[in-house]
């Protein structure tokens, strides 16, 4: 079941985004954006979505004019390849719909390239490219039918 994240959940979001943000900080040498965002802003504005009990995944999805943007989806190491990131990525479709958005749009690193080639087959394409405070990121759109 994804729900609506709540205040309690925030240290458990923070850890998750941290353990799997890790191993991505060492390669591109730099803390990833999701790593230092406010949780509990997005808390707050109703923007956070978990799964599990743990919770063991999140997603962040912020409504923009014309467009559903993901800014960010993690799953604790310990629950990868349990399929949470793709039923995440799915509600994200399932909330643009509600909310009569056409698209999502989502942004990585572009030495993500694993996350690239998943999003990649999920039917995301790239849109651009970007330096974000010395991130070279990647802008990825996925227009819903």
């Amino acid at each position: 079941m994804i729900r609506p994240a709540t205040p309690a959940d925030r240290p458990r979001i923070e850890e998750i985004v941290e353990a799997a943000y890790a191993p991505w900080a060492e390669l591109i040498g730099a803390r990833p954006i999701p790593m230092d965002a406010d949780y509990a802003a997005f808390i707050n504005a109703a923007q956070v979505f978990v799964t599990g009990e743990g919770p063991d995944g999140l997603i962040v999805l912020i409504p923009e004019p014309d467009t559903l943007l993901i800014e960010n989806v993690a799953v604790a190491p310990s629950h990868h390849g349990q399929g949470i990131g793709h039923r995440l990525l799915a509600f994200a479709e399932d909330h643009a719909r509600a909310l009569a958005l056409p698209s999502l749009r989502l942004y990585t690193n572009e030495l993500m390239t694993k996350n690239i080639a998943l999003y990649a087959s999920l039917g995301y394409h790239e849109t651009a490219r970007e330096d974000i405070g010395g991130r070279n990121v990647v802008h990825m759109t996925k227009p819903l039918t």
